[in-house]
């Protein structure tokens, strides 16, 4: 069974993020590749069932979780000849020699607020010993790899650089109906760097020129962590619109016939929806932090995150050179690609 390379599933058991996004389709390609010599192995409390299923996904062990991943997992690997471990979300078993680790951030690090005090301790126990003893790590940008190497003290040339890429399903569908409603669209989240009132606030800006524009935002603003954001205001605006959640099909159509997107971050390892929007055809605005102007390569606009009045200006630039930027999306989306970045995994291997 050394030939054989294992992977650490246990995001199927988790909801679908950005960070799960990427050890799914990863793990798709790696299977069209390896066929029958790659095994994804995952505990019971699976809900990703139609993932699992297409992965072929073998349940081991009685319990879930850590104790699942730090105990169970390696005693599994070891009675099966401590094979290679590909583990695609940052967290592996830490007594085992023989692990392969994504690391896509240190968003815990950064912005320790977005986290349960539980996970950072977790975190922070975990992964600068799981840095120092894996065989190799993966990380998303050449910006994370830089901070995560001189947060923890690294060598650089311990990682390689594996791009995340968009779905297939990400491309241009026009709606007519959608189309005149003339919004930008936003996507949300619960988390502190998102910097999601920035948003809000120039909009509201950008509104007294322009009072036929609407405001779109995805994502659930009822999560406990928005109770810092008094979000009634804004909901008395009847030009900004709060869609809640929506299916990856919903998300398309809303990109697709959007004015543009603006992703105001202040911290990212990568930044998937910029290129999400640009698959389907929708300008975007963006933070100028490294990893998004490495992410998006010139093909955006960028402002300054912490000045609410440059993303105003810079959404009004936006509406005047739509039609450029959308071309210039489209071009820089070709630069990413899930099979050459499984390609890159196999090599790392």
């Amino acid at each position: 069974m050394n030939s054989i390379i294992i992977v650490n599933a246990r995001f199927l058991t988790q909801k679908l993020t950005g960070v799960q996004r990427f050890a799914y389709e990863l793990s798709l390609r790696l299977k069209d590749k390896l066929g029958d010599e790659v095994v994804f192995v995952v505990p019971q409390n699976i809900i990703q069932h139609e993932m699992a299923d297409r992965l072929g996904a073998e349940c081991i062990g009685k319990h879930t979780g850590y104790f699942w991943e730090q105990i169970e997992l390696p005693l599994y690997l070891k009675r099966h000849g401590s094979p290679k471990l590909v583990n695609f979300c940052s967290v592996a078993p830490l007594l085992y020699g023989n692990n392969y680790v994504a690391v896509h951030d240190i968003t815990w690090v950064r912005y320790p607020e977005t986290y349960s005090k539980a996970f950072c301790i977790v975190y922070n126990f975990l992964i600068p010993r799981l840095c120092k003893k894996a065989k190799r790590l993966i990380t998303v940008s050449e910006f994370s790899k830089r901070e995560i190497s001189s947060y923890y003290n690294i060598p650089e040339d311990k990682f390689s650089v594996i791009y995340n890429a968009v779905n297939d399903m990400f491309r241009p569908i026009e709606d007519e109906k959608l189309r005149n409603e003339n919004y930008f669209l936003a996507v949300s989240s619960v988390k502190a760097n998102k910097n999601f009132e920035s948003v809000l606030k120039a909009f509201e800006i950008i509104l007294r020129t322009n009072p036929n524009l609407r405001l779109y935002i995805v994502g659930d603003c009822n999560n406990k962590n928005f109770q810092t954001i008094n979000i009634d205001q804004y909901r008395n605006n009847p030009s900004i619109k709060f869609l809640g959640r929506v299916s990856d099909e919903e998300l398309v159509k809303y990109y697709s016939n959007a004015q543009g997107f603006v992703f105001p971050s202040l911290y990212e390892g990568f930044g998937i929806p910029v290129l999400e929007a640009q698959a389907c055809g929708c300008p975007v605005l963006a933070s100028d932090i490294p990893p998004l102007k490495e992410v998006l390569n010139g093909s955006s606009l960028f402002c300054n995150p912490l000045k609410i009045e440059d993303i105003a200006s810079k959404m009004q630039k936006l509406l005047s050179e739509h039609d450029e930027l959308v071309q210039n999306g489209y071009k820089n989306v070709k630069r990413f690609s899930w099979d050459d970045s499984a390609d890159k995994c196999l090599r790392m291997l």
